[in-house]
């Protein structure tokens, strides 16, 4: 279960601006390498990755990722000694402000070959491959609010449930007011955060269930659509550690209420053009003959954790079959009614888990949709 909990006490705001507020020398940038830690695998093999920062002052104002060093981050579990970050895309800090930065890095062994939880570098291949079709995705990001004493979601009792289950999705859909939704505050404060580093968010609402939560990133071309979501989530887990808040993306967190995915948009220039749809449906002719290896690609447990969600129930899709349809929010995939009207547009896979790496996800919805497989088992299963 990936959950994060803040347990230190509350910070004191008038202590921390005095010295916050002390002046910057103009040679002295922060820039904090995001990176995601590899941590140990399970017994299955998968890595329990984490979020992870550190921060180096360089003596000019960056303008690009490139402009930056590789550095290294010490990995006492892993058979590597450290690991190498290399800079990839740059944002501007909404913690530090000013001409501060967060860098989102991929990682490398010492010996500079990607590291085995680097889905970025395979994926940057694809996309630089299908360039010519010009994939478009967009991704709608599920999570959960926890309350940071004891892991329950924010908001419920202590003991026992909200509101009559039968009723949560009139009661807490892009539902308002304090007995219907917690948490808006981090929020309010996470989107204005992403809009200020440059993350393409689109929108945001109040999900099915009380302390659930969605926001929307997006349409984004090619890699970007991996690096902006990746950054958002780092910011959401920075924004709600300042409020004292957990978060989770586990997919599942309270049997018998609905699941979190991370339902993904993908088009490409023919699916938008003129008379897309037959593109469209072709597209979703290729997924329902790899639907088993994309599942083994949808969540960060080779599918263990859809398992839990794909279930046929709850607007949720059946793991082991795939079918799609036009406005079923039950299905593998969903065509919208608007897009079956236009007769162009984009279709919905309803199957990603909240907790997916963006990566994986849209490197395999490029290899079957824009490559023909090509190269799968060579590409998306090539780690060291």
């Amino acid at each position: 279960m990936n959950i994060s909990v803040s347990t230190s006490l509350k910070s004191n705001q008038t202590y921390l601006a005095k010295y916050l507020s002390l002046e910057q020398p103009k040679d002295a940038v922060q820039i904090t390498y995001v990176f995601q830690h590899p941590g140990v695998p399970d017994s299955n093999g998968n890595y329990q990755s984490h979020w992870c920062g550190k921060t180096k002052v360089v003596d000019f104002v960056p303008r690009d990722a490139s402009e930056l060093p590789i550095w290294n981050s010490g990995v006492p579990d892993v058979s590597t000694t450290e690991i190498y970050l290399k800079p990839v895309r740059l944002y501007n800090d909404p913690f530090r402000r000013g001409n501060n930065k967060l860098v989102l890095c991929e990682t490398y062994t010492d010996e500079m070959k990607p590291l085995i939880t680097n889905f970025r570098y395979s994926c940057n291949e694809a996309m630089n491959e299908a360039k010519d079709e010009y994939p478009w995705f967009g991704i709608e990001q599920e999570f959960y609010l926890l309350d940071g004493t004891d892991g329950r979601p924010l908001g419920w009792p202590k003991t026992g449930y909200p509101k009559d289950i039968h009723d949560h999705q009139v009661l807490y859909h892009s539902a308002v007011g304090a007995n219907n939704v917690y948490g808006r505050d981090v929020i309010e404060a996470h989107f204005r955060a992403c809009l200020y580093a440059g993350i393409k968010i689109s929108g945001e609402n109040a999900e099915a269930m009380p302390s659930q939560w969605e926001y929307q990133v997006g349409p984004c071309e090619g890699i970007r659509i991996g690096d902006d979501l990746m950054m958002s989530r780092f910011i959401l887990y920075r924004v709600a550690e300042d409020l004292h808040i957990g978060v989770t993306f586990d997919p599942k967190p309270v049997p018998g209420w609905l699941g979190a995915g991370a339902h993904t948009n993908f088009s490409t220039a023919a699916m938008r053009a003129e008379g897309g749809i037959k593109e469209i449906e072709r597209a979703l002719e290729k997924l329902s003959k790899t639907h088993a290896k994309h599942m083994t690609k949808y969540d960060p447990h080779g599918g263990a954790d859809n398992q839990r969600r794909l279930i046929g129930a709850d607007f949720a899709p059946k793991l082991d079959e795939f079918r799609y349809g036009v406005a079923d929010r039950s299905a593998s995939a969903r065509i919208p009614k608007q897009v079956a009207q236009d007769g162009c547009g984009y279709f919905e896979d309803r199957r990603p888990a909240s907790n997916c790496d963006p990566y994986q996800v849209t490197e395999a919805l490029v290899r079957t949709v824009c490559l023909n497989g090509k190269e799968w088992e060579g590409k998306l299963y090539r780690y060291v």
